[in-house]
């Protein structure tokens, strides 16, 4: 039976079924669920996992926003997306079992958030099946925790963990979010866009969780938000993945972004964009 916050992400990390993963937290009587950490840290390396929701390398790419009016396109998005927020719940628990001495502030707040990407994560499945799907006929990327290795090892602990989900994915997800609503509504999925924009509101939340503590926990950065997030994030993770082609200035305001550090993140450019542009350049020059 589930008695506190240290037993619940056991039971996430640890049981490899769907039901028992976003199972909600037991009935308290209106008290919160008691956190009562052990002083050492627990180090999983990936979640259990049932055959039909195992993780995957190589899966196809998640479907672009004007394939949507394909009914098959949309269930493919709706199962991503949920699985997106499948991988969230479980990495919010790994860092509440990996750093039980965390201010207890922080540990309260990683806890709600882990219960908002939950009920993501049964939005999106319930418009998953409304399209006639299922999502274990989906397959399901392993891209999340193929970063954790590069968290774990940081020496920057649970800054590492702040800064790569919630100022780079949970970032990213505030773009994503709208790009994806706009495409649902487009299509014809009024529902479907209704629930993008509920989990864009909020992911705000989550990514204003990151960039409070980040610098809380970052007191030699003087509230300077792009060194602590430079000196955090874990490769290969960086500002250049912290976005998509829509940019969302305004969430990462309300968010309590500075200027300074969203005008970063919107410039930055990958690898890959930079030695494309050198070969412009080159080519332009010849």
């Amino acid at each position: 039976m589930v008695r506190d916050v240290h037993a619940f992400c056991l039971r996430i990390l640890e049981a490899g079924d769907l039901q028992s993963k976003l199972m909600p937290v037991p009935d308290t009587e209106g008290e919160p669920l008691p956190d009562r950490a052990p002083s050492a840290g627990i180090v999983i390396d990936r979640p259990a996992r049932d055959p039909e929701i195992r993780l995957e390398a190589g899966v196809p790419p998640l479907p672009r926003p004007g394939e949507l009016v394909d009914g098959a396109a949309r269930a493919s998005c709706l199962a991503r997306f949920a699985h997106h927020e499948l991988m969230a719940v479980e990495l919010f628990a790994w860092a509440l079992l990996r750093w039980p001495a965390l201010p207890q502030p922080l540990r309260h707040a990683l806890f709600i958030a882990l219960q908002e990407e939950q009920t993501h994560c049964r939005l999106y499945l319930s418009r998953l099946e409304a399209t006639g799907s299922r999502f274990t006929e989906h397959p399901h990327s392993d891209y999340f925790w193929k970063h954790a290795p590069a968290i774990a090892n940081s020496p920057h602990g649970p800054r590492a963990f702040l800064a790569a989900m919630g100022l780079t994915l949970e970032q990213a997800n505030l773009d994503f979010a709208l790009l994806y609503r706009d495409a649902f509504r487009e299509a014809g999925d009024k529902a479907s866009a209704r629930v993008c924009q509920r989990i864009h509101d909020d992911e705000i939340r989550h990514v204003g969780l990151a960039a409070h503590w980040l610098l809380r926990l970052s007191p030699q950065h003087r509230g300077d938000q792009r060194a602590a997030y430079e000196e955090a994030v874990p490769f290969p993770l960086s500002a250049a993945r912290a976005k998509a082609r829509r940019f969302d200035a305004e969430g990462r305001r309300r968010a309590g972004l500075s200027e300074s550090f969203i005008e970063y993140v919107r410039t930055a450019r990958s690898p890959q964009e930079l030695r494309g542009r050198g070969q412009q350049t080159s080519s332009g020059g010849a």
